[in-house]
């Protein structure tokens, strides 16, 4: 299965933030804290390069506390700011405010000395579709800010959000970028809801997502779904079919919808917490 997805906007939108960057002092970067490294989109450090840098390992109540915790370590050691959260419960997100301090301190102490007293820190939000991005504003802010969604897509536009006297963020669309060079990262992006569900093949991502956590979590597919854990993929589709009753017309088991299935408790944190992707493959 083949993985590529850029519409036109996005084109447009990474133009938009090629001007924006000029006028912010941090890039605040959001990324499935599920796929650490696949969901941070490489045009951000190029376009970046010179900016200050915190990371919000987002939907961290999704994924695997002990890896959340090895990748927060493996991105302070390349010199980013981080922070875990999850913007839905609120964890974590009162550490975020010092973390802005503390990354934008050497701006602040040369605004002091030239005398500039009081700036507020311009931080620019940006990250891949689907990510979390409004439901992080609209939470820190306190108010419904930014437009959410669970599908990738829905913030089409820039807006600036005043939080306090001390920040201030620029909204952006979530943007990927034009060619995954691996398909793993596309495969992992799929997984999550980066890309749209229905330019994929349901049923290949369901069976890839049940071999890859059967493989990297045994047992915990076998327990949720009432199975032997040396059962094929295909073999617990079918499964799953049958037990939760995915039929079509003339009682034909739906393969499509029990791989629905599989792949929302997944994404909804049903079946388990789970990161799939580890540093040390770094």
């Amino acid at each position: 299965m083949q993985f590529q997805w850029y519409p036109g906007h996005m084109t447009k939108a990474k133009r938009q933030m090629q001007e924006d960057i000029k006028l912010i002092d941090l890039i605040i970067e959001l990324v499935d804290a599920r796929i650490p490294f696949s969901s941070r989109n490489p045009d951000i450090d190029e376009l970046g390069k010179n900016k200050a840098r915190l990371i919000l390992m987002n939907k961290a109540d999704l994924a695997d506390p002990k890896k959340t915790e090895a990748w927060s370590g493996y991105f302070k050691e390349k010199g980013c700011f981080t922070v875990c959260v999850d913007a839905r419960s609120k964890k974590g997100m009162k550490l975020i405010q010092n973390e802005i301090m503390a990354a934008c301190k050497e701006k602040i102490e040369r605004d002091r000395k030239r005398g500039i007293k009081n700036r507020p820190v311009r931080a620019m939000v940006v990250g891949i579709p689907n990510v979390g991005k409004s439901t992080f504003i609209n939470t820190y802010a306190g108010r419904a800010c930014a437009k959410t969604g669970n599908k990738p897509g829905v913030t089409k536009g820039k807006q600036w959000i005043r939080l306090n006297k001390n920040v201030e963020l620029l909204d952006t669309p979530g943007i990927l970028w034009p060619k995954f060079e691996d398909q793993k990262v596309g495969l992992h992006l799929a997984l999550i809801g980066s890309i749209k569900d229905d330019i994929l093949n349901t049923e290949e991502l369901a069976e890839t997502l049940l071999n890859l956590l059967m493989s990297s979590y045994p047992g915990v597919i076998a327990e949720r779904y009432g199975v032997k854990e040396e059962e094929t993929a295909a073999g617990i589709l079918e499964m799953v079919a049958k037990a939760r009753g995915c039929l079509k017309k003339g009682d034909e088991l739906d393969y499509g919808k029990a791989a629905s299935l599989v792949i929302d408790e997944f994404r909804s944190g049903t079946i388990g917490r789970f990161t799939i992707e580890d540093p040390k493959d770094r």
